[in-house]
């Protein structure tokens, strides 16, 4: 046959196949989860276990609000998902494992569990060095894309929401980012916060003050796009969360009733159906070891090598069944104390207390978190002398307020003036090093939570303008020692030999090996003229 006649050939099967994939009779392999029946119809896996690990995955991810977050809870509870082998000769057979990301987000991203029939998602084309790249299509490009073609284990209008919620919290992609889960860190409004002046999405920035993070809410979208330029506007987030708290405090109390209810239906629910889970699981484990059993019971005995065999792999079923067995009943005990204990006396103190659960030091800032956008839809920022806050509700709702400007970096680690009035009274008979321990020594701190040193006392004498202790001896009369030594009519060394033996009274001013002399009374001045020049000893002992 000539080139021409293949290709006509090939044409029309790929138009035959294009014709049955537009009326959804096309038949391709499914994902895990349904099945063939005799008449070539899809439906759902006769096999319950797989049904419910599917729902699972859905009912967590409408939880967690990320495929990485669903991913994690499960693996963290030790639940199996279900796998379809698609080459080998075990072909089409169901294995069980723990989840993956990419399982989950294929799963989450597949219409057919919205019961849709579609084709077409992608188009490929062969490049010159022979090699394929494939591009994926949006929805409305596709060939084929039919509704209620099947049963389905959620509805196309969750899918929908699913897809939404996915492309929100991509990470991967910036531009196309929207709001993102709720992740560690303490700024309550990550995600939620749009910039008042260009209306982009604000991000977060953390920094460490007094050995803590403090978020901060900034608008670079345009600076980082056009490489130059400041931000829109930026925000130090402490005061901003605060009022929120107080603002979602104030909205939630009256709810608190029907909130505590309904998460206590909830974590039953998510109980009983892990629960359930586990039983399926354990239940295919035990027809596993029975099937086992059967096979070597009817072997014959004389033939050694299938008998060992089928003995050691009866063996390793029945070691499977009792770890099995032994971490089902450990979970189930794990899950029925903190529902019956822990987490029930917090649902009930969540009637009379939230502001204390709210507060509590213990509750994860992803937690609170998930409340926040259970209430707030989004909060926008604009500076105008304070800052405009626009809270928008769930719902419509909205309310405004002005939270008036705080302090800047500078006042918000400036010393307390107690403790610079402290040091001003110290400073007449103290030295720096004397002043920093004692304050050191009542447990005082400096305006960024640091110990007080020598260079810090000096450094606050100095931004204070406080009077020196040189000047304050001076002006209380104190002598250098030249004009000591003028007034004794002898040499300096002289004066510090009368330092030494105690006849004068010497202050240290701070200064490296500065000192100041108290002036000697007449008294002092009689015993010290009397000395003779080369011989100094210790002054008697006198009753002042």
């Amino acid at each position: 046959m000539s080139e021409a006649e293949l290709h006509v050939l090939r044409a029309r099967l790929l138009g035959g196949q294009l014709s049955k994939a537009k009326r959804g009779e096309l038949k391709f392999d499914l994902p895990v989860g349904f099945v063939f029946d005799d008449k070539d119809r899809v439906q759902l896996d006769p096999d319950t276990h797989v049904q419910q690990s599917i729902k699972l995955l859905f009912d967590t991810f409408d939880r967690c609000g990320s495929a990485y977050t669903t991913c994690r809870t499960m693996n963290e509870q030790k639940m199996l998902f279900p796998r379809k082998i698609r080459k080998g000769p075990a072909r089409g057979e169901i294995v069980w494992g723990t989840i993956t990301h990419s399982r989950a987000l294929q799963i989450l991203h597949n219409p057919r569990y919205a019961g849709v029939y579609c084709y077409g998602k992608t188009k490929s084309r062969k490049m010159p060095n022979g090699e394929h790249t494939y591009k994926r299509l949006p929805q409305n490009e596709w060939l084929s894309f039919i509704p209620n073609a099947h049963p389905a284990y959620i509805t196309l209008e969750q899918h929908s929401n699913n897809l939404h919620r996915l492309q929100a919290t991509r990470q991967a992609y910036g531009h196309d980012r929207r709001k993102s889960a709720p992740r560690e860190g303490p700024a309550l409004l990550q995600g939620l916060v749009l910039c008042g002046h260009c209306g982009g999405r604000m991000t977060i920035r953390y920094k460490s003050v007094r050995d803590a993070l403090a978020p901060m809410y900034i608008c670079q979208k345009q600076s980082i796009e056009n490489c130059k330029g400041k931000p829109c506007q930026s925000f130090y987030g402490a005061r901003i969360d605060q009022r929120i708290s107080e603002l979602l405090l104030e909205t939630v109390s009256p709810m608190a009733l029907e909130v505590a209810l309904s998460v206590q239906a909830e974590l039953q629910q998510r109980f009983n159906e892990t629960l359930e889970l586990r039983e399926k699981h354990l239940e295919r484990i035990r027809y596993e070891a029975e099937l086992a059993r059967r096979r070597y019971l009817r072997v014959d005995p004389d033939n050694r090598l299938v008998a060992s065999s089928l003995e050691a792999d009866w063996n390793h079923k029945l070691r499977e069944l009792a770890d099995a067995q032994e971490q089902n009943e450990q979970r189930t005990k794990e899950d029925q104390l903190i529902l019956s204990k822990q987490q029930r006396e917090e649902i009930l103190a969540l009637t009379s207390d939230f502001p204390k659960l709210w507060n509590d030091p213990q509750t994860p800032d992803r937690e609170r978190k998930r409340i926040i956008r259970l209430i707030i839809e989004d909060v926008t920022l604009t500076k105008c002398g304070g800052t405009q806050i626009d809270v928008r509700f769930r719902g419509g709702a909205t309310h405004s307020f002005l939270l008036e400007k705080g302090l800047n970096g500078g006042e918000l680690v400036k010393t307390a003036s107690e403790v610079v009035q402290i040091i001003d009274q110290l400073l007449e008979d103290h030295t720096y090093k004397e002043i920093a321990a004692a304050l050191n020594r009542k447990g005082l701190r400096s305006g960024n939570g640091k110990r007080f040193t020598t260079a810090l006392v000096l450094s606050i004498r100095t931004s204070y303008n406080l009077t020196t202790r040189y000047e304050r001896l001076r002006k209380k009369g104190f002598l250098t020692t030249k004009e000591i030594a003028e007034l004794l009519n002898v040499s300096t060394e002289r004066v510090y030999e009368f330092r030494d033996a105690g006849y004068l009274e010497a202050s240290p001013t701070n200064c490296r090996k500065h000192i100041l002399f108290r002036p000697p009374t007449k008294r002092e001045l009689k015993v010290i003229s009397r000395i003779p020049a080369k011989k100094i000893g210790r002054p008697p002992k006198t009753n002042h």
